[in-house]
């Protein structure tokens, strides 16, 4: 058997004693930096109920899949109302002309009401001393199956082209028209 001398086991005694006490005080400083830690990733996580990280951005996850299927719906939805829009008046040309040589203030007026693609109607008002009378034509594609006057096919030509609206200098003769 080995026999130590008493000295010798005595300082081995205190240097594992000292040893304990060092690797004692060591984790008491681990134990408060994983305790501020833990606050950290609480108050980063807005953890509130006990979980850790892992959990936490397993939610997280979840949460940005329902925010993609939320997005992509939101997609299709846009994309069928940019399709209904393309079908509304988006585009208005007004031309404004004395249809008669003796009145002045250009009051008749001819405008083009269409949609993205050219579709809708053109509407005119020739006015004169004792009446109005009103004409509407379909257009389609910015083209008309009706004769159209130089004021209706200017009047869809600034709708088509989006410009703003205009006074047309007096005419000579009530029509002119064009055979489509």
């Amino acid at each position: 058997m080995l026999v130590l001398d008493p000295d010798v086991l005595t300082l081995v005694a205190l240097g594992a004693a000292g040893l304990s006490v060092v690797l004692l005080l060591l984790v008491g400083v681990l134990l408060l930096r994983i305790r501020r830690l833990s606050r950290a990733q609480l108050r980063a996580f807005d953890v509130g109920d006990g979980d850790d990280v892992v959990s936490a951005l397993g939610r997280h996850g979840a949460q940005l899949a329902r925010l993609e299927a939320d997005l992509e719906a939101q997609q299709v939805t846009a994309a069928r109302l940019r399709e209904r829009l393309r079908g509304t008046v988006s585009r208005v040309g007004v031309v404004r002309y004395d249809a008669f040589e003796d009145m002045g203030g250009a009051l008749s007026f001819s405008a083009a009401l269409l949609d993205e693609r050219g579709n809708g109607l053109v509407v005119s008002a020739i006015n004169g001393r004792t009446e109005t009378r009103s004409y509407a034509k379909a257009v389609q594609a910015g083209e008309s199956e009706h004769s159209l006057s130089a004021e209706e096919l200017a009047a869809i030509d600034h709708a088509v082209r989006q410009s703003p609206p205009t006074t047309l200098p007096p005419m000579t003769g009530r029509w002119r028209r064009r055979a489509s």
